[in-house]
């Protein structure tokens, strides 16, 4: 087969494409040029690994994107310094550089002409995707990658690779430890941006048809294969690309080749960066991964962010030809410690200490952005029992700038620690979070200009909220018009313009929404309400979305070194485990067993019979609470996770009330269970233990009378913003660091001392 492929004469294919190798070289400087030759290969010495990662924002004709370029930094940097590629064995092809002719030239000439067997070779595409008119190698409509100079001939020919093309070249590769990530989407909805996300399917490139210079070259792929057009509408049809297979979004054709349609990729925007968010999602989970996770794994924790944030319209697909390639290869780990959170790329040398500029993509974006100054990390490998603190200092979007601290000093004022070098890992230890969020609302562009300064003016009122413009700053929630059908409300931006006008002469509603359209059932008004009304209405609502925001930033399921794990377990109508949680970074054993292999976000029926097993597996006892969260945005406490409220809450807690190292416990009790009421929609609850009692929390609910006996589910709608202050208090109670104290206006927790393990299914009517 190798040998078909080079019978295409290297010197015709280039001129036919017409490329400069200079262009090539070029494009490896594009990116700054960080450590490398670190990690030894991924499975046998001398086993080589060659990627093409391509991103696009700058498309012509005024609908760029924003996060495709970061997606490639993200792809680069995982693969340099968690798993040993070379920097001059990746080439990347960004914006004018990413040609069609160039990104096929450097795929012949980087990947196939290079690869050996059982090299890995990585593939991926972020950018606009379409669905083009039907071609002789394809009889039904196909998906095609979008190019930078992909439009052509007005938009009745696009000069595009289609996927088709893509999966014989990938077929044309002398080994199978292939991975492609395609992280774009193909059918366009009518907006570009939806809520405060944007779509990565062209909006204007639509059924069009493939360029010429495409399908000669799909010609001569398949003569040099020996392959029919026919197979290769087989496996377009059946989704069958060679090797492992990662989509943003379904994009393959159903029946007579007409597209998927409601299958979407997204890319959000964070403070200071934006990048996909399945490029994002994966590749900080692949950070934190630990040794011999295999990639379904990671894949599915990353699907249930990017779900429950785009209301399931944006559904990771995971694509496979062999089940062996679950644990290929880029699931492997190769550092004796569990995972990283970030990795040290420059260190500049000062009078008295060091700088050290950290990149940070092993930690969730929302926790990220709201980084504080004096946390600590640590450096790994630990080459001495004291190991290198840093402490930050600064932060400009994935970057994080620190100081070496917390060791002793030569005499001279100069902190002395383990030589510091640039690939090194970073780990948490000390998190510093705020006391003081923001809950960042954005307001639709369906919004009128009066309704626009109404809503500015009347959410400007609201504590500790602010209203920003949809599309042009980080949110959380979604502000806009409805427009209420006899069955379930419209968001108005979702429809095509003429939809809109159509509809200006109805009565329409306001509500609040997630960042991906969504409706929060409670926060949707009636027909006809002010829009200063609506506003007023939603306050009690937004500082529960406000607890809930700040409680987030203490998950830490794969940084925690408290060792604890959970199982959240069906009891009716059948009994069955749906989902398990455990830390990965304890000095104590992990449990024993495989990790449940979970599918994407479970699915529960309204008035199902569950309960919660958790398990101690540290050395320590620990303290545990849990709380809840509904699909009408709602909050609650579950006393029944303790088997007790003390009378007198002190630090000196029976053993009872706590659960001893190597105990596990049942919640409810073994002969009850909760059952799920309320709307249907996205729950998510948070089991957060401690070494420490969560004396302060447990007081304020004893002092407002919520501890009332018997109670199994307590609201908080009223002071939920009070009762995770106390929470969060608590844990900076539990820090028992020697390092440098904390402003007065934040919280310093200590990733030993405790876990925040999340849990989030989807509650169905």
């Amino acid at each position: 087969m190798r040998g078909s492929w080079m019978r295409l004469k290297r010197r015709a294919f280039l001129q036919r494409l017409g490329l400069a190798l200079t262009v090539l070289e070029a494009s490896q400087l594009g990116l700054s040029v960080l450590s490398d030759r670190y990690y030894r290969a991924l499975a046998q010495p001398g086993q080589r690994k060659l990627a093409l990662l391509v991103g696009i924002n700058q498309y012509p004709g005024g609908t760029p994107l924003n996060g495709c370029i970061t997606d490639v930094e993200l792809q680069r940097e995982l693969l340099i310094h968690r798993f040993g590629f070379r920097n001059a064995d990746i080439v990347v092809l960004t914006d004018q550089q990413a040609t069609r002719q160039n990104i096929e030239t450097a795929f012949l000439t980087h990947l196939i002409e290079q690869a050996k067997a059982n090299d890995v070779v990585v593939f991926h595409f972020s950018g606009y995707g379409g669905i083009l008119e039907p071609n002789q190698a394809a009889p039904g409509r196909q998906t095609s990658l979008m190019p930078i100079d992909s439009e052509v001939d007005g938009a009745t020919v696009v000069n595009g690779l289609l996927t088709s093309t893509l999966a014989l070249m990938l077929r044309s590769l002398p080994t199978q430890q292939v991975i492609t990530i395609l992280d774009t989407s193909y059918v366009y909805t009518g907006t570009s941006l939806q809520g405060n996300l944007r779509l990565r399917s062209h909006p204007t490139l639509l059924l069009a048809a493939p360029s010429q210079e495409e399908l000669a070259l799909q010609t001569q792929l398949l003569s040099s294969l020996n392959l029919s057009p026919n197979q290769v509408d087989e496996w377009r049809r059946a989704g069958q690309i060679p090797g492992v297979v990662l989509t943003a979004a379904g994009g393959q054709t159903r029946g007579q080749g007409e597209p998927v349609t409601g299958e979407k990729a997204f890319e959000a925007q964070w403070d200071g960066f934006s990048a996909g968010l399945f490029t994002y999602a994966l590749t900080q989970a692949l950070w934190q991964s630990a040794p011999a996770t295999s990639l379904q794994v990671n894949l599915n924790r990353a699907s249930e962010r990017i779900s429950q944030l785009t209301n399931q319209e944006q559904q990771p697909v995971f694509g496979v030809q062999k089940s062996r390639d679950l644990f290929l290869p880029y699931a492997l780990t190769l550092h004796p410690e569990q995972g990283a959170d970030g990795v040290v790329t420059a260190i500049e040398e000062g009078d008295k200490t060091q700088t050290v500029q950290i990149w940070m993509a092993g930690l969730p974006a929302p926790i990220l952005e709201q980084y504080e100054p004096n946390s600590i990390l640590r450096v790994v490998p630990i080459g001495q029992p004291e190991s290198t603190r840093l402490q930050v200092y600064a932060q400009d979007g994935l970057m994080l700038k620190a100081r070496i601290c917390c060791g002793s000093s030569n005499g001279e004022g100069r902190q002395v620690a383990a030589p510091l070098q640039v690939g090194h890992w970073v780990q948490e230890e000390i998190r510093v979070v705020p006391r003081n969020l923001h809950l960042n609302v954005a307001l639709d562009n369906s919004l009128e200009r009066i309704e626009r300064v109404d809503a500015t003016s009347a959410f400007s009122a609201i504590p500790h909220v602010s209203p920003v413009a949809a599309g042009e700053q980080p949110a959380d929630y979604l502000f806009g018009k409805t427009y209420a059908s006899e069955q379930v409300p419209t968001q108005v931006a979702a429809l095509p313009t003429a939809a809109v006008q159509g509809l200006m002469s109805s009565s329409v509603s306001y509500g609040l929404f997630s960042l991906g359209r969504a409706p929060i059932a409670s926060a949707v008004g009636a027909q006809g309400e002010a829009i200063k009304s609506a506003v007023r209405r939603l306050a009690p609502l937004l500082q529960t979305l406000l607890a809930a925001k700040l409680l987030s930033l203490t998950e830490n399921e794969f940084s925690s070194r408290l060792g604890v794990s959970a199982t959240l377990e069906l009891i009716a109508p059948q009994k069955q485990t749906v989902m398990q949680r455990a830390t990965h970074r304890s000095s104590a054993p992990t449990p024993d067993g495989a990790p449940l292999l979970e599918k994407g976000i479970a699915s529960l029926p309204i008035g199902s019979q569950i309960q919660y097993r958790v398990k101690n597996f540290d050395d320590r006892p620990v303290y545990f609470l849990l709380l809840g969260r509904d699909g009408n945005g709602s909050m609650s406490f579950y006393p029944g996770a303790m088997s007790a409220i003390p009378a007198d809450i002190d630090a000196n807690l029976p053993l009872s009330d706590r659960i001893a190292p190597g105990e596990i416990r049942t919640f409810p009790q073994a002969d009850s269970s909760w059952s799920l009421r309320g709307a249907a929609g996205f729950c998510t609850l948070q089991l957060i233990c401690s070494t420490s009692p969560f004396t302060r929390t447990f007081a304020l609910l004893e002092v407002n009378s919520f501890a009332a006996e018997g109670a199994r589910v307590i609201d908080l709608s009223t002071n939920a913003l009070e009762v995770v202050h106390a929470i969060l208090q608590d844990l900076h109670q539990a820090n028992q660091s020697p390092h440098p104290t904390t402003p007065s206006d934040s919280f310093m927790l200590d990733i030993n001392t405790w876990v925040t393990l999340r849990f989030t299914y989807q509650v169905i009517a």
